[in-house]
This record gives structure tokens, C-alpha cells and sequence, in this order.
């Protein structure tokens, strides 16, 4: 919404991205140097950096999740639990 205005009207949360993006490629001679202000601006937009990471995280959790499993299934199946009788208690006969 280069706009400025947001879907509940004020300002959208990318205006002031979308606004140091203008005034850097208005005052420079070569677009390519105002780059990292595009990218900031896109980046509010879309939030792909930010996707691309949480998607990283997940990844990685799940990865641990599923070493834990098969760690805990060696370890079961490698040291089975032993264990001794249950007595059971006599009673008394009449």
C-alpha cells in the first residue's frame, strides 16, 4: 500500500519503508544505491526473509524432534527394563 493508507485507515505499517525507499531514489543519480531501502520496503510487504527463517526453525525443530525418537527407541531397545516377579501375598486358609 504505497498509499499510505492502511485497510482500517491511518498509516500502513510499510508507509515509512515505502517513504525512505522515495526520498532516497528522488535524491540519488543511480537507483541501485537505494537497494537496501527496496529491500526493507519489499521485505515489509511480503515478509519473505522472515518466512524463509521461521520455515528454517520449524525444519530444524521437527529434525530434533525426530533424532529424540530414535534416540529413545535405541536406547529401549538396546537396555530392556528387567523386571524381577511380583510376589504375590499368601492368604491365610481357614
Amino acid at each position: 500500500m504505497a498509499s499510505g493508507f492502511g485497510w482500517g485507515g491511518g498509516r500502513s505499517r510499510c508507509f515509512s519503508y515505502w517513504q525512505e525507499f522515495q526520498k532516497c531514489y528522488a535524491q540519488t543519480d543511480s537507483p541501485s544505491e537505494c537497494t537496501p531501502q527496496s529491500q526493507d520496503y519489499l521485505e515489509c510487504l511480503h515478509h519473505t526473509k522472515q518466512n524463509a527463517r521461521n520455515h528454517a526453525v520449524l525444519s530444524e525443530y521437527e529434525r530434533q524432534v525426530e533424532h529424540l525418537k530414535e534416540q529413545a527407541q535405541h536406547k529401549a531397545a538396546s537396555h530392556p527394563q528387567v523386571t524381577a516377579p511380583v510376589k504375590q501375598e499368601e492368604t491365610p486358609t481357614k
